[in-house]
């Protein structure tokens, strides 16, 4: 049975269904993540063609159904993020943002917790932050709803909180330089990009500012968090080979 509901929500994804129809799936504030239809939207003029836009924030008028495909109505206070929309990259880690907030949780789960951590991150990549540094912020504090929560707080032997850390997958979380020896097959990592891994676990998206890091550091963060996800969740999500590509594409371009 349907019922008609005012619902805030962020527009993960959309795709074509037949000719001018779509299926479009829709974080929910209140209900989770949703996948609507929506029919005859084909015509770009129309205003709700442009709140399923990827990315986008409304308050959209729809027949919630208790399962099945729900019904879109129409939507209002939409809140385009044209700067996300446009930029090849910045379009790219938003995907891959809505991307791994649709695998960490189930559809119809309530989480206002990474409801506002996907609504925050892909607010401050529209506003021109490092798509990057915010994708690596999510996908650190997105580890403890995966079930994964590795322990960045203090060595995982002697519980210091200060100092040299590296990771260690033998103790699922840091060492301090001390305890090294425990684990020879630790990552050796730079201790910077350790250091930014702890930040991020902690550190609240509405107090964030500019943070500025070397191109050297920040590969080393992302061979942390890529060997997480990789040994750990075992997530590899087409998002995220998409924007490790385009990197490629950029560097083979710049040897031109």
């Amino acid at each position: 049975m349907a019922h008609l509901e005012e619902v805030e929500g962020i527009v993960l994804y959309h795709r074509k269904h037949r000719e001018r129809d779509f299926l479009v799936k829709i974080f929910t504030q209140r209900f989770g993540k949703i996948m609507f239809f929506v029919r005859g939207s084909k015509k770009q003029q129309g205003s709700l063609f442009q709140a399923i836009q990827p990315f986008t924030t409304a308050t959209f008028i729809a027949d919630i159904r208790e399962s099945g495909l729900s019904f879109l109505r129409g939507a209002k206070n939409v809140e385009t993020p044209r700067n996300l929309q446009m930029d090849i990259f910045k379009n790219a880690y938003g995907t891959y943002i809505c991307a791994l907030a649709d695998a960490t949780i189930e559809d119809r789960t309530i989480n206002l917790q990474i409801y506002q951590l996907v609504k925050q991150s892909l607010h401050l990549i529209n506003e021109d932050y490092n798509p990057e540094v915010i994708a690596n912020i999510l996908e650190t504090k997105f580890l403890e709803f995966l079930g994964v929560a590795p322990n960045f707080v203090a060595c995982s032997i002697c519980h210091k909180t200060k100092g040299v850390f590296d990771y260690s997958d033998k103790y699922h979380g840091i060492l301090c330089s001390e305890h090294f020896f425990e684990d020879p097959r630790r990552l050796h990592l730079d201790p910077k990009a350790v250091h930014l891994v702890r930040l991020y676990s902690v550190i609240k998206l509405e107090k964030i500012g500019e943070i500025s890091i070397k191109e050297s550091t920040q590969k080393e963060i992302k061979r942390l968090l890529d060997h997480i996800y990789d040994e750990s969740v075992g997530l590899r999500l087409k998002s995220k080979k998409f924007i490790d590509n385009l990197y490629k594409w950029e560097d083979f371009l710049k040897e031109e």
